[in-house]
């Protein structure tokens, strides 16, 4: 029997989801995680031909209806061909049926719901004085990244860091346009500086040392979700108190395996950023603690924005549909 499938386009999606909707999805996303109301799938993730990474990040969220997968990866050579390097798309199904229900793009929204989630970290877990963001990497994740994570504290300048400082300008403008001013510096000056690290690079190295970071800092690593992959030193993690949005995901494809896989720190010591937004667990320790954010984004952040996107183009006869 025919059934009729939404399809939700990119431009739709980027009109009807803001950066502050994508931050209560994901906030309330990573709250159901910790008590237990939804879960993720386990990660399929794959180096595929011409340098790139495919997979696939699922879950399933009964008490708020959601079932679905997101099927993308990331394609180094993009950038070359006018595209951003990060391609992807959702698809929901009916969690009564396992119908497909609608086909969403999920470049915009995968960009908004990363940025997203690094903000609910700082919202949560940062010093409430927090004066100076540090940003390392300035790929089109970062200016994602600054705006949302400068709208969860009241941060008074920027400084950032990337391979091809060229590159800085975009950030240099993103910043003025929030009326902060930014500065391009050395990675030793930022981890010193910074109240709030974001990373966002796709590295196979440290580029962040433990003795580089300031006391009561708080970091947002969120470029690493693939074995491999590294942003910042191991020393730092065991150093720093270690929050993620799926703890068991941070260990195995997150910047936390390099940690638990040299016995610097142990698996059990990642706490669910949820549980801090439950309020069963207390967050930072105190003013001095280094706090960390283990980023490595679960497939429940996507089907939380994607069903936000299908929901607001159906009420407002912006969303396509076909025959199945």
């Amino acid at each position: 029997m025919a059934h009729e499938v939404a399809f939700v386009s990119e431009d739709v999606c980027r009109k009807l989801v803001t950066e502050a909707d994508a931050f209560v999805a994901v906030e309330a996303t990573f709250a159901a995680m910790a008590a237990g109301k939804a879960r993720n799938f386990p990660v399929v993730r794959e180096a595929v031909a011409h340098g790139a990474l495919y997979g696939f990040k699922g879950g399933m969220d009964e008490p708020g209806g959601l079932l679905g997968v997101k099927a993308g990866g990331y394609f180094p050579g993009n950038a070359a061909k006018g595209l951003i390097n990060h391609q992807s798309v959702v698809a929901l199904f009916e969690p009564e049926t396992g119908r497909l229900e609608a086909v969403v793009g999920g470049n915009y929204l995968t960009a908004v719901r990363t940025a997203a989630a690094a903000a609910v970290s700082v919202r949560h877990l940062a010093r409430e004085d927090a004066k100076v963001l540090g940003i390392l990497g300035a790929g089109h994740q970062s200016l994602f990244q600054l705006r949302a994570v400068a709208a969860a504290r009241g941060f008074e300048r920027v400084i950032a860091w990337n391979r091809d400082p060229a590159k800085l300008a975009r950030l240099a403008e993103a910043a003025a346009a929030l009326g902060l001013p930014f500065e391009a510096v050395e990675r030793a000056r930022l981890g010193a500086e910074a109240d709030v690290i974001v990373t966002i690079v796709s590295a196979h190295e440290p580029l962040i040392m433990a003795g580089e970071v300031k006391p009561g800092a708080h970091l947002a690593c969120m470029g690493t979700d693939t074995v491999g992959k590294q942003e910042v030193d191991p020393a730092l993690l065991a150093r720093a108190e270690v929050f993620a949005e799926e703890p068991s995901q941070s260990v195995t494809i997150g910047e936390a395996q390099h940690a638990v896989r040299l016995g610097l720190m142990a698996a059990e010591a990642v706490t669910p950023v949820g549980a801090v937004i439950n309020g069963a667990h207390p967050g930072r320790s105190g003013p001095e603690a280094v706090t960390l954010f283990d980023g490595s984004g679960v497939g429940l952040q996507d089907l939380a924005v994607a069903s936000l996107a299908l929901k607001r183009a159906k009420e407002a006869g912006l969303a396509g549909s076909a025959s199945l």
